[in-house]
This record gives C-alpha cells, sequence and structure tokens, in this order.
C-alpha cells in the first residue's frame, strides 16, 4: 500500500511541471482569442462570442507547438491556393479586357496576397 502511494506521489510531482510549463505560442495564442472575446463582447457579438469560448476552452485544453504549427502551414497553404485562384480569375478578367473586373480582381488578389504574409509570420517562441 505504501508503495503504491509513493509510487502515485511520484508520478504527479513529475507530471505538474510538463502541466505549469505552457509555451510561449499557446500563450500568445491563448491571449490573443482574449482580446478578441473582450471585443466581441464589447460589440455584443453573441454568436462570435460563444466560437470565440469554445476556441479558448479548446486552446487551454489542447494547445501545442505541434499543433499550432500544423494549423500554420495549413493557413499557408489555403492562402497560396487562394492566391493562385485570385491570379486565374484576373487573367480571365484581363482577357476580357473588363476594366472593372480587373479592378475588383486586383484588389481581391491584393486582399488574398496580404492574408499570405499573416499566415506567414513566425509563431511566437
Amino acid at each position: 500500500m505504501k508503495i503504491a502511494l509513493l509510487c502515485t506521489s511520484v508520478l504527479l510531482l513529475c507530471s505538474v511541471p510538463a502541466v505549469a510549463a505552457e509555451s510561449a505560442a499557446c500563450a500568445a495564442k491563448r491571449s490573443n482569442i482574449e482580446s478578441q472575446i473582450s471585443e466581441a463582447q464589447a460589440r455584443g457579438r453573441t454568436q462570435e462570442l460563444r466560437g470565440l469560448q469554445r476556441a479558448l476552452k479548446a486552446n487551454r485544453a489542447n494547445c501545442s507547438d505541434a499543433l499550432l504549427a500544423r494549423e500554420r502551414e495549413e493557413r499557408i497553404a489555403k492562402a497560396e491556393r487562394e492566391i493562385a485562384e485570385r491570379e486565374s480569375d484576373l487573367r480571365e478578367a484581363e482577357s476580357k479586357g473588363d476594366r472593372r473586373k480587373i479592378a475588383q480582381r486586383t484588389e481581391k488578389l491584393a486582399e488574398a496576397r496580404s492574408e499570405l504574409a499573416e499566415a506567414r509570420k513566425p509563431i511566437p517562441q
């Protein structure tokens, strides 16, 4: 009985530092979500608030550097696909010579490039 209690105590003590040591990236993401929650509350956006609260709960439960890196890579890939689509739309508008659509497509392409630049920002360490 004493050995079992001793083993349990040792296991608990060994696991506490692992839980207490949160990565800077997870802390930064949590801080970002918390600021978005404050903004959503101030503006009365209840749907957005619920989604952000779920995101905060997931961050607290599951956040890891590996997860954040995978999410970042997914955002980059999505942004790159979006740029390819926007470039195709722009070429099509240019081939038709429609100035209004060319301007719209150029603006959309610039937005997509901005999203890619944002996605490529490094994860805080």
